[in-house]
């Protein structure tokens, strides 16, 4: 059976709703992994919830993979292993980093998409305005960065940058919710490698059951309501409107990880979240 995603039913109101919505889910996703740091350490935490992840998708969809084709199948495994791989990152660098500064490194990975798919020379102007406002987040003048940590996060800009491309070559191709199930099945698969072994012998109810609500937070309700979202909005606009998740980012952690900011990082944000909304509103897909 192969789970259809609903119609158009609703507007642009509904779209809205429906992606800040998946935004607040995501950083507090992002935010509640690190209750099981602790335990199971940013990999095994991550494996965790993409396995239980997968196992839902899984459920819910039971596509059907010996009837694809190999190229689907070959971007469905293109598509999990940068899944796999952003969240892994995205998880080592907020174990050394506040949550804030990785949105905002991260970022970069989304930025650089639609500055290179920009339209005019306006494009050229966001690159600068948003290395600006990275900086501010980060501080490096006060020696405070952790250097591991920053890397981590570049690393998880550059699987955001590949996760949305192959995102959408997936969506082309593969009916309602398949292309999620499968690539959330090869993320767990990939993630097992590095976090598995540790988190295994450290399982037991409740980590397992705080491990189900972390991937409903994040990304099965998230990712789901996106791909609802965009079925009703404009790429364009849902990218300008997925601009404010730094901003939102830092209220995440100041108010959940008592990660307070400076001024200079609270610019920095409003920096980086204008040069994305700049350059999501320069061009359209066709």
């Amino acid at each position: 059976m192969t789970v259809a995603l609903p119609a158009k039913a609703g507007g642009v109101g509904t779209a809205v709703a429906l992606t800040l919505g998946s935004m607040t889910l995501v950083q507090s996703g992002l935010a509640a992994s690190t209750l099981l740091f602790d335990d199971l350490g940013p990999a095994g935490t991550t494996w965790l919830r993409l396995s239980w992840a997968a196992v839902i998708l899984l459920a819910v969809t039971r596509p059907k993979p010996w009837a694809m084709s190999k190229k689907d199948l070959g971007g469905v495994a293109l598509l999990g292993t940068a899944s796999g791989l952003m969240t892994l990152l995205s998880a080592a660098a907020i174990d050394r980093l506040p949550l804030s500064a990785v949105v905002a490194v991260g970022f970069l990975g989304p930025l650089g998409i639609g500055v290179f798919r920009r339209a005019g020379r306006l494009g050229l102007l966001w690159p600068p305005i948003a290395l600006a406002g990275v900086v501010l987040v980060t501080q490096p003048w006060n020696g405070s960065v952790d250097p591991l940590g920053l890397a981590y996060a570049v690393g998880n800009a550059a699987c955001w940058a590949a996760y949305i491309l192959l995102t959408q070559k997936v969506a082309d191709r593969l009916p309602g919710l398949t292309g999620l199930a499968l690539s959330m099945t090869v993320a767990a698969l990939v993630t097992a490698v590095a976090g598995a072994g540790h988190a295994v012998p450290r399982l037991d109810g409740r980590i397992v059951l705080v491990g189900l609500g972390i991937a409903l937070l994040l990304p099965v309700l998230p990712y789901v309501m996106e791909m609802l979202a965009l079925r009703r909005m404009a790429v364009g606009a849902f990218g300008t409107l997925l601009s404010l998740e730094p901003a939102l980012a830092l209220v995440i952690g100041t108010v959940f990880l008592s990660q307070v900011p400076h001024w200079w990082q609270v610019a920095g944000i409003g920096l980086v979240s204008l040069a994305a909304a700049g350059a999501a509103r320069g061009g359209k897909r066709t």
